[in-house]
């Protein structure tokens, strides 16, 4: 988390030009008009590399490549000379002393590379000292043990009668000795340990930050993953099939006529089934959907020691994070970087005035979270940082907050001013038969989240989304809003089973689409999406909807 410190003995020109290159790239940057005043500051301590700033002729009597060379080696930083472009002068400089010669007209790339280069040489001389120090501790620490075995065989010779005793307390000392030295060297393994597990459960909750290839990559693939279950493609294909085994019929010999028939016959029904449920869902749409939301809840990190909530150390131009040497993302508990944040999506739809009902794990996502989890272990606690509703034909956002979870189901209740939309209050049917085994029913939902919403929409205006927003899930969110592309998809499907705490059905859907109702023939609520078993189809499933009712009558 500790920025590096670049010091510059220079004029007040360079050290303008020099500020914001070297401020960008990460590092800490200080600055001395005259090279005694920044010897005097690097002597001081805390100064990684010192850029000095000096005349070709006067090279032979630089007082900061002499005062640099007395300092002790551990507190060293190294020394890059900004001196004339002559090759001649570039080879005194470094026969002098200096660890690198730059030219004065330097390339603001070059400078920037030469800077790391010398940070990394000064980053494997410390670790080298402190592998030094360790090796001499235990150099001296075995030294001790060998005199006190020395002392200890004298005395025994000397004192015959008192060497068991001795024996047993010198070798319960070497014994003690060793112990020590082993759970120092565990804990110094388990710490670095616990350190690369915590950069690593970090970097799977990172979702806020991602580049518009990235997000766009996503869109694209879910355009395909439309296409596939799309139903008017669906009834394309079954109508070119029933075409091409109507041609094949009337050709076909007389023994291969009976088996074309039953097949055309089966893609006849197909088709007929797809076009009445076509038929229904386009009546649901018109009636429900504009009361099924998209939910986005975004989640940051806090320290539960300090109360301060994790932030990126700073940001590159191209919306990535910064990273050290070692390819780590550098984070920090001050700074006024961007926060850390998860971006989860899921569906809500409307109960009662300013009631939207969803699941536990939607609105808390560090319910039964796994990753989320995994940071808890680490000392960050989740919080909501925000929550907010966009409903179909609306522009609005509207902030949400937790009204109540439910103790029995994966259900919870949030509210917020729903006054501005006039949307009606969806019908639910909380009997415990309402739910029938082989049922058909309908599921609204907003699956795979903003991926399958920017996958419905043009590829150019997904792309003019991605600039504006350059990345911010909430920015992409609101220009989607503004667009009118916020609608639910609606699948249908039937019930497979029904257990005492749980509906199964085969209406296709997938994340995102938690939190959505599930709804029968009479337009009645019957449940809620709550799970999903991906690669196994007709498993899906959903709380039953009688499980809400101790939330709406509170």
């Amino acid at each position: 988390m500790k920025h590096e410190r670049i010091l510059l003995a220079g004029s007040d020109a360079s050290a303008l030009a020099l500020r914001d290159l070297i401020t960008a790239a990460g590092y800490e940057f200080s600055a001395a008009t005259t090279q005694e005043e920044g010897l005097r500051m690097a002597q001081e301590g805390g100064v990684d590399v010192f850029l000095v700033e000096a005349e070709a002729a006067d090279l032979h009597c630089c007082g900061a490549l002499v005062g640099v060379k007395t300092m002790p080696l551990g507190s060293r930083p190294r020394l890059i000379l900004l001196t004339g472009g002559a090759a001649a002068d570039r080879a005194r400089g470094l026969d002098l002393g200096a660890d690198d010669v730059l030219s004065a007209n330097w390339d603001p790339t070059e400078l920037l590379a030469r800077l790391r280069a010398q940070l990394r040489e000064k980053r494997e001389i410390a670790a080298l000292e402190e592998k030094m120090r360790i090796s001499e501790q235990g150099r001296e620490l075995a030294n001790t043990a060998f005199q006190a075995l020395a002392v200890t065989e004298k005395m025994t010779r000397d004192a015959f009668s008192l060497g068991r005793v001795l024996k047993i307390g010198v070798s319960s000392l070497i014994v003690l000795a060793l112990l020590v030295t082993g759970i120092f060297l565990l804990y110094s393994r388990r710490a670095d340990k616990e350190t690369r597990r915590t950069y690593s459960v970090i970097a799977q909750l990172e979702r806020g930050l991602r580049t518009q290839e990235q997000i766009l990559k996503d869109a694209q693939q879910a355009r395909q993953d439309l296409k596939q279950s799309d139903v008017t493609q669906q009834k394309e294909q079954l109508q070119q099939q029933s075409e091409a085994l109507r041609q094949k019929l009337s050709s076909a010999p007389h023994g291969e006529v009976s088996d074309i028939q039953k097949q055309l016959n089966e893609t006849t029904s197909r088709l007929q089934r797809i076009e009445g449920q076509s038929v229904a869902a386009e009546g649901v749409i018109r009636s429900y959907a504009p009361s099924v939301c998209l939910l986005h809840v975004s989640v940051a990190l806090l320290d539960k020691n300090s109360g301060k909530r994790l932030r990126y150390g700073t940001i590159n131009p191209d919306g990535t994070p910064l990273k050290d040497s070692d390819g780590n993302v550098i984070y920090t508990l001050d700074g006024r970087g961007p926060e850390v944040r998860s971006d989860f999506f899921g569906t809500g739809f409307i109960v009662g005035q300013g009631k939207i009902l969803t699941n536990h794990h939607v609105a808390q996502p560090w319910w039964k979270n796994d990753e989320l989890a995994g940071a808890m272990k680490q000392g960050l606690q989740p919080v909501i940082a925000e929550m907010a509703a966009y409903f179909p034909g609306s522009k609005i956002r509207i902030p949400l907050e937790i009204s109540q979870i439910s103790e029995e189901a994966d259900l919870a209740l949030m509210h917020g001013d729903l006054s501005e939309l006039n949307r009606p209050i969806l019908k639910i049917d909380s009997r415990k038969e309402a739910a029938i085994s082989g049922q058909s029913l309908m599921s609204l939902g907003y699956a795979t989240g903003l991926s399958a919403i920017l996958a419905r929409a043009d590829e150019d205006v997904v792309k003019d989304i991605l600039k504006v927003s350059d990345g911010d899930p909430t920015i992409i969110i609101d220009e989607v809003a503004k667009r009118n592309l916020i609608r639910p998809l609606v699948t249908q499907g039937h019930i497979g089973d029904v257990l005492a705490d749980r509906i199964v059905y085969d209406a296709q859907t997938t994340s995102g689409g938690s939190g959505g109702p599930l709804i029968n023939q009479e337009g009645q609520v019957i449940g809620v999406t709550f799970a999903v078993v991906r690669d196994f189809g007709g498993s899906n499933f959903g709380v039953p909807i009688r499980f809400a009712q101790p939330l709406l009558n509170h």
